[in-house]
């Protein structure tokens, strides 16, 4: 496998579990060195990634608290001296219930973690990119930031603001050669997932997928790599959606 990373460094935000473990591993794989951070344990990544002959470190970090987004980055360049790419991963579901008996707690703990979490991760990772003169951030939305979803309008709010909040970055840096898109996730076999699904509700989620099966966290790290990489070195402000056709209905 060719080492297409080797000498780059990438954070992986949300990089203990699901979506954000698959993608570090995989950036591990083809050479990068990879800093997974998340409120977790990220232990088990960070020997995954050493497993596949790369070279991690995990950091504890809240991406909805300045004060740790700002250490993460600023750790990880004291690590290892640069920053090329940024996956701002991490998110959580939020509460199912209707639009009105929605807490302020519970809306303000989903917007800030989801969608102000990416925003702080961008306003510190891109200095960095900005002084060596490139890097390639991708931002983790969902399907639920191009449609709408009852019982969930905090959740669906923060990912339609990732999404145009990675446009507005995409614009603001076209120029400085550094390439920032978002990846919307379909129904993906995750934690997350896991805690929203019952077997008896599986089918009913699988049979309204066109592909007819639930998505992989290793298939959204591959479609991640691929943004990072030069493959794509064409593409910026994309809102790639992965989801098995299911907003193709």
């Amino acid at each position: 496998m060719e080492k297409i990373f080797e000498y780059k460094v990438a954070i992986v935000t949300g990089g203990a579990s699901g979506i954000g473990k698959a993608t570090a591993i995989a950036f591990a794989r083809l050479g990068a060195k990879v800093v997974v951070a998340d409120t977790k344990d990220g232990a088990e990544t960070v020997a995954l990634i050493k497993k596949a002959g790369g070279e991690g470190l995990f950091i504890h970090c809240d991406v909805s608290q300045e004060k740790d987004v700002k250490s993460m980055v600023e750790e990880t360049i004291k690590t290892y001296g640069r920053l090329d790419y940024g996956v701002n991963n991490a998110g959580v579901e939020g509460v199912q219930t209707s639009l009105q008996d929605l807490s302020e707690k519970d809306w303000d703990r989903t917007i800030n973690i989801n969608l102000k979490g990416v925003w702080l991760c961008m306003k510190h990772e891109i200095p960095y990119m900005l002084q060596q003169g490139q890097g390639a951030i991708v931002n983790t939305a969902s399907i639920a930031g191009v449609v709408g979803f009852p019982n969930m309008s905090a959740y669906v709010s923060s990912k339609h603001g990732v999404a145009g909040l990675t446009k507005v970055a995409a614009l603001e840096l076209a120029k400085k050669n550094i390439r920032v898109n978002a990846i919307c996730p379909g129904v993906i076999r995750t934690p997350m997932v896991d805690r929203a699904i019952t077997p008896e509700t599986e089918s009913l989620y699988t049979s309204a997928i066109p592909v007819g099966r639930m998505g992989k966290s290793e298939e959204m790290a591959d479609s991640i790599i691929y943004l990072c990489s030069d493959a794509a070195s064409y593409v910026t402000g994309h809102i790639m959606i992965a989801d098995g056709g299911w907003t193709a209905q």
